[in-house]
């Protein structure tokens, strides 16, 4: 009699737990599906880009004096990186470094290695005219917009601004994103990383920022999860050992 009130109520816990994550048991198996499927390149927008070579330059100057004419206006901190970059077939120096004026704030300067003069921030034209450079289909420009500030659940989140978000009239609805203050494509969004992107939001069960795995929604349901698995088996097990005594 006691293991019938253990049977009836390790089902009825099966039950509920089902109905409670059954929904979420449903969208991670369909995202699963989904980047199981999927071909990364293409999600990244890898197979659009157009990887241009930096080419040979006979005469730029020396780092050191675009490094002094930054001193001139600012106190470096500190130096993080500094590259040589191709800027529409023109030579120039990306310097990154941190400001000890503000807080160690990170701060981007471009300059031309030809003469070393400091540029500014990429103008529009600029910008779309390297996100056509970068963009290996001739498609025409939809729209451009300048990004100075994106929320936690923007396609540009967690990249660096500002930026301009140049969209194509192509099949792929795709948009490239051109960093003001670096001079450089810094990714490619399409329909199919939208999809993806909405996906991971469901699997991962954060509905703030995307992409934190820690979360207490996610880790609840987790545990759910094997305790509804653990019931389920239970369930089985005992329901199995009541047949076999009745047919004996």
């Amino acid at each position: 009699m006691a293991k019938n009130k253990f049977t009836n109520l390790n089902r009825k816990i099966h039950r509920s737990l089902g109905l409670v994550i059954g929904v979420q048991f449903l969208f991670w198996t369909i995202g699963g599906m989904y980047f199981a499927f999927s071909d990364l390149d293409e999600i990244h927008g890898d197979h659009q880009r157009k990887h241009v070579m930096l080419k040979n330059y006979d005469s730029i100057v020396s780092p050191s004096l675009v490094l002094t004419k930054i001193k001139e206006i600012y106190s470096i901190d500190s130096l993080e990186s500094l590259k040589l970059i191709s800027i529409l077939d023109k030579p120039v120096y990306q310097i990154i470094y941190h400001h000890d004026h503000m807080g160690s704030m990170q701060m981007a300067q471009l300059a031309d290695a030809m003469n070393g003069d400091l540029l500014p921030p990429l103008t529009k034209e600029q910008g779309l005219a390297l996100a056509q450079e970068h963009f290996n289909t001739n498609a025409t420009v939809k729209s451009v917009t300048y990004l100075d500030k994106v929320n936690r659940h923007h396609e540009y989140r967690e990249k660096p601004l500002p930026a301009w978000a140049i969209t194509f009239d192509h099949p792929s609805n795709t948009t490239v994103y051109v960093s003001a203050n670096l001079g450089t494509v810094e990714s490619f969004r399409n329909s199919k990383w939208r999809v993806f992107d909405f996906l991971w939001m469901l699997h991962t069960m954060d509905y703030t920022s995307r992409d934190n795995f820690s979360n207490i929604l996610l880790r609840a349901f987790s545990i759910f999860g094997l305790a509804t698995i653990t019931s389920g088996f239970i369930l089985f097990f005992s329901t199995r050992v009541r047949k076999n005594k009745k047919n004996k």
